[in-house]
């Protein structure tokens, strides 16, 4: 796996540069939409490119059983429908109980809308809670 651990630098406007040798392996070109989650207990932010149109893009928050195959239900979910996951972060809240993930998902070519997945989710036995938004877009 390779990896770029770099510091940056944050201007007075909140803005980050992203290293030349970062954007060049990840394809980011200027003008190009980026996924921005920040966590907030965690202070983490993760940044992920987007090659779609944001009006498709929706986050889901899903708490679930920390069991084996528990995520893959869920992306099982995902996959039957054609919902495509831009970027995910998942944690274990308590080993062998309880788990969060936040799956950024393109929805653009998805065979059925965010809230009949987000029902279907919430039908797994693994799954505790779903929430779904809309990806907001500032620009």
């Amino acid at each position: 796996m390779a990896r770029l651990s770099e510091i940056v630098k944050v201007d007075s406007k909140g803005r980050i540069t992203i290293p030349q040798a970062v954007r060049e392996a990840l394809g980011i070109e200027p003008g190009m939409l980026m996924a921005l989650i920040a966590d907030f207990d965690k202070k983490e932010i993760i940044v992920s490119p987007i090659a779609t149109r944001t009006e498709a893009v929706y986050e889901y928050d899903i708490y679930l059983v920390d069991r084996p195959g528990s995520l893959a239900a869920v992306t099982n979910v995902l996959a039957k429908h054609k919902a495509d996951i831009i970027a995910s972060k998942c944690t274990s809240i308590t080993r062998g109980e309880e788990a969060s993930c936040t799956i950024i998902v393109d929805m653009s070519i998805a065979d059925i809308d965010a809230d009949s997945i987000k029902k279907e989710l919430e039908d797994l036995d693994v799954v505790i809670q779903v929430r779904v938004r809309k990806f907001e877009t500032r620009y």
